[in-house]
């Protein structure tokens, strides 16, 4: 069965590629707008690479030629990672997010809503379409956007679900909590810790980094993911997610205690980002119940794993950017 990852150069999407490649019975044609990179960052480029291909193709500027091809390999299952991410960025290019997460999105999923080959499009969706909420949140919980990635993302998977209803496009949508593992971009809170420590460099946290937040282990997710993709009926909502939520402050603390680290002397406040939502927790009992799915790694055992990942090419990751790059 022929899979379409696009956004295989993400770090979520190229994990998923990874399990896909894993299970041996997928043919993968992984899409992203940039150059692959090394396995440092793409897991699966350490697998046997006879069932996947990879094309360079931007959403926003090569549509039609990614819809040609579409229609040339019609596969199965289409599964979308591809976005603008970055909260507090979204900001500064609010256009730019709305391009990438409505527009191209909904001309790709337009196109794609009678297509008989396509069995399943799995649509990477985002929790912060919730907004600020607290306590358990499920799958209906309504639409509360708090920034422009949030709104965009909102409104794509509104779209999706008007596809979903009027023409029967088999969507359906994964909501994850805060993803991390070995690869992730070197901003993202967990490396950007353990790289500062490694630099001696301050950590900063965001207004004391009193912010709660629950972490899940990408390899948790793409199995989720997975089971999604092959069993869950169009139009339906799933969140994958721990039940344990952690202060960011007490997060970099179990990192640098691991590293043998003072944690005073490892940190300094900064103000709270815009936009920043409150605690909750994202209710995983439909994905549990469904799928018999359970996230098996725990948070000390996760951030082990990045911190060993961090060290065994620290020669490479010393010499990558820390800050987060916008491309349009």
């Amino acid at each position: 069965m022929k899979v379409v990852v696009i956004g295989s150069n993400s770090f979520s999407g190229s994990h998923f590629v990874d399990i896909l490649l894993k299970q041996e019975k997928y043919f993968v044609i992984g899409i992203s707008r940039s150059p692959e990179k090394s396995s440092l960052y793409l897991p699966y480029k350490k697998r046997n690479l006879s069932n996947f291909v990879f094309y360079q193709l931007d959403m926003n500027k090569n549509l039609p030629e990614i819809l040609t091809l579409l229609d040339k390999e019609q596969p199965e299952y289409i599964v979308n990672f591809a976005s603008q991410s970055m909260v507090g960025e979204s900001w500064d290019n609010p256009v730019h997010w709305y391009q990438t997460n409505v527009v191209s999105i909904v001309g790709l999923t337009n196109a794609l809503k009678e297509k008989k080959y396509l069995k399943k499009y799995v649509h990477i969706s985002t929790p912060e379409v919730y907004g600020s909420c607290s306590g358990k949140v499920t799958e209906d919980y309504f639409f509360n956007p708090s920034s422009p990635y949030a709104g965009s993302r909102a409104a794509a998977d509104n779209f999706i679900q008007m596809l979903v209803k009027q023409f029967g496009f088999p969507a359906v949508f994964t909501r994850a909590a805060n993803v991390y593992g070995p690869g992730q971009q070197l901003f993202k809170i967990i490396p950007r810790s353990i790289v500062n420590i490694k630099l001696g460099k301050k950590i900063p946290l965001h207004g004391g980094g009193e912010a709660r937040r629950s972490f899940i282990h990408i390899v948790d997710v793409c199995e989720g993911t997975l089971r999604i993709m092959e069993h869950a009926k169009s139009g339906e909502i799933y969140h994958l997610s721990t039940n344990v939520l952690v202060s960011i402050k007490d997060l970099v603390k179990i990192i640098s205690d691991t590293m043998n680290v003072d944690f005073t002397h490892a940190v300094e406040i900064v103000q709270t980002r815009r936009g920043l939502d409150n605690a909750y927790i994202l209710d995983s009992t439909k994905a549990i119940r469904e799928f018999g799915w359970v996230p098996a790694i725990s948070l000390e055992e996760g951030i082990s794993d990045v911190i060993t990942w961090v060290t065994t090419h620290w020669n490479l990751i010393e010499k990558e950017p820390l800050e987060y790059q916008h491309i349009p």
